[in-house]
């Protein structure tokens, strides 16, 4: 692997500090030093540094920080994490992972815990400490403070020797090559390494305490998933005075303000107990005009309605819905909603599918 890029020593011309036009000419000259081939080559360097991380990690290290993780959630545990800078982030987005997999978890900021945050630790809790140095001051001075609450310690660093690898009870070293910053610097491939080694054991105690999709969509109600395995046909349909329902007898040019105000694109016709007896569409009343001209005064819903119609139940997964409108034969944009007994309760389009965010 070819060595990585580095600076020029003209990448910031001096004289440019004065003149805000020469300034503006040398970021627009800098920027264009940037080809694909030196982007191709950084995105090489760093999957070669996380395959580092990869091929070295201890997984016996890895194996026992999971265990202890799972025996203390079980065990009703909160599973804190703390961090500074960079790696904070990384401890706060794991944390809010393992609480969206039903695992009790937080964010201690090591600044707000010395300050009265520490109070939510106690003696069953489990503090997991990110640093990659292991020298991080404001994570060694919370250390004797989440001891003599009784918390269980564990660093997460990718130093040898460390001073927090030092004072906690157990340490998992993350290997590091070095980072993809030219200067070896700036956390940029430490903290995809925590990322992936955090993320990865997430996913694994989601294996190992048998998480079920319906579990996982209970804790995602907004999201896509959630809304695809939570949302039944009765949450989004429309029913009572919003369904355009009418009469088999009742003539179709009387019936035209039911069929467009209602938003449904169809006619719901129904019987004086609310038994379905077919629909009629926009689309049949287009093709009725068409064949029958001005006959269409005296024809009735009934005459011209589908009474084969496609139709649901009320408990039936709204994804269900609208796979159900998009089977084959041909597409349908809503599906009459109807109970045990064949009566009109709603009606589920496709419109309000899509809106409900499924």
């Amino acid at each position: 692997m070819g060595s990585l890029p580095t600076l020029s020593s003209d990448f910031i011309n001096p004289h440019s500090l004065s003149n805000p036009k020469a300034t503006t000419a040398t970021q627009s000259s800098s920027s264009s030093c940037i080809d694909e081939t030196t982007l191709l080559n950084l995105f090489k360097s760093q999957q070669s540094h996380l395959n580092f991380f990869f091929q070295h990690l201890d997984l016996s290290q890895t194996l026992s920080f999971t265990r202890t993780l799972l025996l203390q959630s079980s065990a009703g545990a909160t599973v804190f994490f703390s961090g500074v800078g960079k790696s904070g982030f990384v401890a706060h987005k794991i944390s809010q992972t393992l609480v969206s997999l039903g695992i009790r978890s937080g964010f201690l900021s090591p600044l707000d815990a010395l300050h009265g945050d520490i109070g939510a630790l106690s003696k069953s809790d489990v503090l997991v400490l990110f640093s990659k140095s292991g020298t991080t001051e404001e994570l060694l001075r919370l250390v004797p403070c989440a001891k003599a609450k009784g918390a269980f310690l564990i660093s997460v660093t990718s130093v040898d020797g460390n001073a927090l690898a030092a004072v906690c009870d157990m340490n998992v070293y993350l290997p590091l090559e070095r980072e993809l910053c030219p200067f070896d610097l700036a956390p940029v491939t430490s903290t995809a390494i925590q990322m992936v080694f955090g993320d990865t054991v997430a996913i694994a105690l989601m294996g190992a305490k048998n998480l079920t999709k319906e579990q996982y969509a209970a804790n995602h109600p907004a999201g896509r998933i959630g809304k695809h395995l939570i949302f039944k046909v009765k949450d989004v349909m429309k029913k009572e005075d919003e369904l355009p329902v009418c009469k088999e007898g009742d003539l179709i040019m009387e019936q035209l303000v039911e069929l467009t105000s209602k938003g449904c694109g169809c006619l719901l016709v129904i019987d004086d107990d609310h038994h379905l007896i077919g629909t009629f569409t926009d689309g049949d009343l287009r093709r009725t005009l068409k064949a029958s001209g001005e006959a269409i005064f005296k024809l009735t819903v009934g005459e011209m309605c589908n009474r084969n119609p496609r139709t649901i139940g009320p408990d039936a997964m709204a994804v269900d819905a609208m796979q159900k409108m998009e089977a084959p034969p041909s597409p349908v944009q809503f599906l009459p909603v109807i109970n045990g007994q064949n009566q009109v309760i709603g009606i589920v389009t496709l419109h309000g599918l899509v809106s409900a965010g499924l």
